[in-house]
């Protein structure tokens, strides 16, 4: 059986029995939901507070140390030393098990306010539902701002890209089509027709059929090798708990001898010589070092919470000091992905981007016409780089793009191609004609000029 990403449109359509104008109907949804469940991921198991608690005793010196405390007690007879260590050991206990928690309620707070909602063609109406209640077969609608909610293939495109670094490693957004592709082992980073859940719609619009929802999805598959991965300690980890194992045959060792010693010399009897000994190796044991490694921990914690990074366990703070090389691409990472305005040639003349232009000038309404960009009601734009560029230099020159658009609604489009290498956008005006904008490739808004032109029809 071929692959979604191997089929063609009508194949894909066939297979899930659904039809793109009108979508699955109500019964069939609530049918495939009770079949296929969910589409969430699926959490490890979560650990309770008891067993949170007593993993934090899981430490060879926090044995080491409740070993010291029963000595104390039962054999030396010091309660006070004996109640020390413990409230010690407790105290670290609880500050590790309220870190974790905290970390937890705000990770579980972070996926609600980031579950997606879905644009959906169901029962011959367009609907947002959440995207937990979608299925295979849904048709989902996708616009740049998007983050796609489940594995689709997608059976129209209109100039989309999907930014897939998530899965790919790769920042730059893939452009996508709906061909079928023929070889038979297709790397993610290539399957040009498909659309993963969690990756981010930059640009154009797009309708795909859901293929896969929750853990079967290439997201699902990676959640769940990470569920089934082993827990690995830190070098820190590492470190204090051979120094413990250190520490503790030095001590030891050191016991013996002097044990040995006062009997040869006869300076005690028996009993009070092992009292001895015993009390040497109680002392010597750094019952405050948990303790200060805790508090150190805790405070790098509160550093990285101010700078919104969270930290789910306490030794995961000294991974990032242990770390001596990171590698990482640049763009999207060590840059933010933005590019302005610079310089624009408009009227035969090259001009900067402080230079004053109205905004009746016609190149106004290229750059801002034929464009993608969206506009979030919070100000913020979703988009391409370069089209988001020429929106923000509009708007420095008071030129009001939901208002003009209103004014002269986009009727039609012909999206960008490589041979074109033009977008065309085509608006109403109120008068009955149309106007008919152009955006060439080679706008570059470091420092070049653009290929633009406009006609009214």
């Amino acid at each position: 059986m071929k692959t979604p990403y191997q089929s063609s449109v009508d194949q894909v359509l066939a297979d899930q029995q659904v039809t793109i104008d009108a979508g699955l109907n109500s019964q069939t949804v609530k049918n495939r939901l009770a079949e296929v469940g969910p589409n969430e991921l699926t959490q490890g198991k979560k650990k309770s507070m008891l067993a949170r608690f007593l993993d934090q005793f899981k430490d060879f010196m926090i044995i080491v140390l409740l070993v010291a405390a029963l000595i104390s007690g039962v054999v030396v007879h010091e309660w006070a030393d004996a109640a020390i260590i413990l409230a010690v050991v407790l105290l670290n206990a609880v500050f590790g098990v309220f870190q974790e928690s905290k970390a937890e309620e705000a990770i579980d707070a972070l996926k609600e306010m980031s579950t997606p909602n879905a644009h959906v063609r169901r029962d011959d109406q367009i609907m947002t539902v959440p995207s937990t209640e979608l299925v295979p077969g849904d048709v989902v609608l996708l616009e740049a701002g998007d983050v796609v909610p489940a594995d689709l293939r997608l059976v129209e495109s209109a100039n989309l890209k999907i930014e897939e670094s998530a899965l790919t490693g790769e920042s730059v957004p893939v452009d996508k089509q709906i061909g079928a592709l023929d070889e038979s082992e297709v790397g993610i980073g290539d399957r040009t027709n498909m659309a993963f859940m969690n990756s981010n719609v930059t640009y154009g619009r797009g309708v795909g059929v859901v293929v896969a929802t929750g853990m079967a999805t290439e997201v699902g598959r990676i959640a769940g090798m990470i569920n089934s991965a082993e827990e690995t300690t830190t070098p820190l980890q590492d470190n204090l708990s051979q120094l413990g194992k250190t520490l503790t045959v030095m001590i030891l060792v050191i016991a013996v001898i002097v044990f040995g010693v006062g009997l040869w010399r006869n300076s005690a009897s028996l009993p009070e010589m092992f009292l001895t000994a015993i009390s040497l190796a109680v002392a010597a044991i750094p019952e405050g070092l948990p303790a200060i490694v805790t508090i150190i921990l805790a405070l790098g914690t509160q550093k990285m919470a101010k700078r919104n990074a969270l930290v789910r366990k306490l030794p995961a703070v000294e991974t990032l000091g242990s770390t001596d090389i990171i590698a990482s691409d640049k763009t999207g990472t060590l840059t933010q992905n933005k590019m302005t305005v610079e310089k624009v040639y408009y009227d035969g003349q090259l001009h900067d981007a402080i230079d004053p232009i109205t905004g009746n000038n016609p190149i106004m309404q290229i750059m801002n016409f034929s464009n993608d960009t969206k506009i979030q009601e919070d100000g913020t734009m979703l988009g391409d780089p370069t089209e988001t560029a020429l929106v923000a230099y509009g708007e420095t020159k008071d030129f009001d793009l939901p208002n003009k658009l209103a004014e002269m609604p986009r009727i039609n489009e012909v999206p960008f191609d490589s041979e074109r290498k033009l977008m065309t956008t085509i608006h109403q005006l109120a008068n009955g004609q149309y106007l008919w904008p152009q955006r060439g490739r080679r706008m570059n808004c470091s420092s070049a000029s653009a290929e633009l032109s406009i006609m009214i029809m």
